[in-house]
């Protein structure tokens, strides 16, 4: 039966939301995630939201995260990549070379320089293999399914051949601290400069929309919608920051730091947080720079515009070719940055990293809003995406719900999101 106060208190939030100028989709993916997390809290016993797990949490989606900021620019240009996960691999097993082998022969081990050219060396490939893959859909015209279903073959297979299978250890003891861990992390100290830092920037990016808006002319937000936005910001960085300094590092660890510092040790033990984690780090500024990129660039906009409508985009002077090279080879940088990142937290690299994650990556991006038939997608639902996918992993895990199961909750997952998004889409018109 239709609840007319219900219906009533429904539109007076969709009512705030616009005025806002919230994502209605985000808001919907947060309030499930919200769900999903209190219910696997207490599925697990009150394991799941503690500040260790949600620590593990950030640093285990941190890869999946900054490919799938890519692979939404992929597939609104009405593309898609499933050789991400390949090209992570083997350049992994590169960078994981050119460290434990080459290098060393020059400037022996963990030498200062050694992490620099190592991630020198992985974006230039993953930028090269990326460039490949892009001339290859855009000027021979091969459909990117094809082209990057062959490089899932030839990448997985170029990283066993890089080292014979064998996998490649001990790392760069600075490159090991992308990956997260005791030693890679910001610390709590400065993970509140940080915070002040993102707060100060949140402040920024509202009050230069209202300039912005000012100087062209166009509808203002209320006063009020400007301060909630800059609120709840604030809340969501404070709280998160809060969070991750409330793990603490294990008391050998923050003894050794104390005694290097100087510092006393009271009786009742030592308490250092970890504090944001370093991949975390990475996987904040990269959604920073993809959202403007998205948003306030010509690339940005050329690319949504291809997406929305490809003849069109040819008839207005966008050249898709060499836009469609460029995009993989954002991607290609991209699945380089990830692959630091998942290397340097195995402390490893092993021919078989990466294995699935392009199904991971396209169902993040998916599950965040990006639709398939192009035009349309967001960074942060992506990131979103991946946190949710990487949420009900991790639960599951600690449930001890096995692997199988895990792929197939996942999987249903996603078609759901799929279906969901097409009847939201129906609902509002588009």
């Amino acid at each position: 039966m239709h609840d007319p106060q219900t219906a009533k208190q429904a539109r007076g939030l969709a009512a705030l939301a616009r005025a806002m100028e919230l994502d209605l989709r985000l808001l919907g993916m947060v309030g499930a995630m919200a769900v999903i997390w209190i219910g696997l809290d207490v599925l697990t016993g009150g394991r799941f939201l503690t500040p260790r797990n949600l620590f593990n949490l950030s640093v285990q989606t941190a890869s999946v995260a900054v490919m799938a900021t890519g692979m939404v620019f992929v597939i609104v240009a009405r593309h898609i990549d499933l050789s991400v996960g390949a090209m992570l691999g083997v350049i992994a097993m590169v960078m994981g070379v050119v460290q434990t082998t080459i290098l060393p022969q020059y400037l022996g081990f963990n030498h200062p320089l050694t992490w620099i050219i190592t991630v020198a060396v992985g974006i230039g490939l993953g930028a090269l293999i990326g460039g490949m893959q892009g001339w290859v859909v855009g000027y021979l015209g091969v459909p990117s399914f094809i082209v990057t279903l062959g490089g899932l073959l030839i990448w997985r297979g170029a990283a066993w051949w890089t080292t014979t299978g064998q996998t490649v250890a001990p790392l760069d003891s600075t490159f090991i601290m992308f990956g997260g861990g005791i030693a890679g992390t910001l610390g709590e100290n400065l993970s509140w400069i940080v915070a002040a830092i993102a707060i100060c920037g949140v402040i920024y990016a509202v009050l230069n929309d209202r300039r912005r808006r000012v100087l062209f002319d166009f509808p203002l937000k209320p006063r009020w919608a400007e301060g909630a936005n800059i609120v709840l910001a604030c809340l969501a960085i404070i709280g998160f920051v809060a969070i991750m300094n409330a793990y603490p590092l294990p008391e050998r660890a923050a003894q050794r730091i104390a005694e290097a510092a100087g510092m006393p040790i009271p009786e009742g033990g030592l308490f250092i947080g970890h504090g944001i984690a370093i991949p975390v780090v990475i996987v904040a500024v990269i959604a920073v720079i993809m959202t403007i990129v998205a948003a306030r660039t010509k690339f940005g906009r050329y690319v949504f515009a291809m997406g929305g409508n490809p003849q069109a985009a040819e008839l207005s002077g966008i050249d898709t070719r060499r836009m469609t090279v460029w995009i993989f080879v954002m991607m290609g940088v991209l699945c380089a940055l990830s692959s630091v990142i998942a290397s340097a937290r195995l402390q490893s690299a092993a021919n078989d990293l990466g294995t699935l994650d392009e199904l991971r990556v396209i169902a993040a991006a998916v599950i965040g809003g990006t639709s398939l038939s192009g035009g349309v997608g967001t960074i942060m639902g992506a990131i979103l995406g991946a946190l949710l996918i990487q949420s009900l992993q991790s639960g599951m895990a600690l449930i001890g719900i096995n692997t199988s199961l895990q792929s197939i909750v996942i999987g249903l997952v996603l078609v759901l999101a799929v279906w969901l998004d097409q009847v939201y889409r129906r609902r509002i018109g588009k």
